[in-house]
């Protein structure tokens, strides 16, 4: 598994009973997890000290109950990166903190390539690994159909003092922009993938990540420069294993560039019970 433990900012305190118990800063927030089908400990009391506890409604989505005031937004950091964070309305705070360990291996590699990198990070939502990739120096393209969250991923770039590096933002539909990149000739040394399982762009396009995901790597494939450094895929899909991200690479980029492949669990300390919590799945391919 990879692992992003090497956090100060957050941590995971404890898990049971399908939810999870995290600080952000010094916010203690108590969310669902559908993985976390272990039961809770009781004894415990660190739970009832939460600042705020989302909870699901029969009828969908869901609300937060707070304990104490909660600032409308906050900040913590990662090393030298920084994210604002806020609880929404769809339980999420801004950020996934296990992608941690993509953004340290993805600032590795840009900054051990030796060369100016052009990257285009895709369905990039807040831009936690856009912020990465423009911290370690490369150029980058950030797309999202959400023009909010592409707000708030400016936002994380200028509170990461990234403000003047060259990062473009758009608010496009990913699959529409990737053409029209191939029309233009464009160029990318390397992308980011983080797909959700089923989406829909802002004038009524719909993707499903079962049957889009592979045409849609294959597309991404015209648009790589001639000396690509890396994919890189994340999946939260329930059902899609580490393997298929494998052969769905091997088959598109390995058949083409060859390269390695490394793919996996990505994942969370949880301080309590000193396990792994499990939080989705990686594809890796690099040069």
């Amino acid at each position: 598994m990879f692992a992003a433990q090497d956090w100060k900012d957050y941590e995971l305190l404890d898990t049971g009973d399908g939810e999870k118990l995290e600080r952000w800063g010094n916010i203690i927030l108590r969310r669902p997890d559908p993985q976390i089908i272990w039961p809770l400990d009781q004894t415990n009391g660190s739970w009832s000290q939460a600042d705020a506890h989302y909870h699901r409604s029969s009828s969908g989505g869901g609300q937060w109950e707070t304990r104490s005031q909660l600032p409308d937004r906050w900040t913590i950091a990662y090393d030298k990166l920084q994210f604002h964070i806020k609880p929404t309305s769809f339980k999420h705070t801004g950020l996934f903190p296990e992608q941690a360990t993509n953004w340290k291996w993805m600032i590795d590699k840009i900054q051990g390539a030796g060369r100016n990198i052009k990257v285009l990070n895709l369905f990039a939502y807040t831009g936690g690994a856009t912020v990465a990739c423009a911290y370690a120096g490369a150029e980058v393209c950030h797309v999202d159909a959400s023009k909010g969250v592409v707000q708030w991923a400016k936002e994380n770039a200028q509170l990461s003092g990234l403000g003047d590096k060259p990062v473009r933002f758009i608010t496009d539909d990913v699959f529409k922009f990737v053409q029209r990149e191939q029309r233009r000739g464009s160029q990318y040394d390397a992308i980011i993938l983080d797909p959700p399982s089923y989406g829909r762009g802002p004038n009524g396009e719909t993707w499903k990540l079962e049957t889009d995901l592979y045409p849609f790597i294959e597309s991404c494939l015209a648009i790589m420069s001639n000396r690509p450094l890396f994919m890189l895929i994340n999946s939260y899909t329930t059902g899609i294993s580490a393997t298929v991200l494998k052969n769905i690479l091997a088959l598109s980029l390995g058949k083409k560039h060859g390269g390695t492949i490394t793919c996996g669990e990505i994942g969370l300390p949880i301080t309590a019970s000193k396990l792994m919590l499990p939080c989705g799945i990686l594809g890796r391919w690099e040069a």
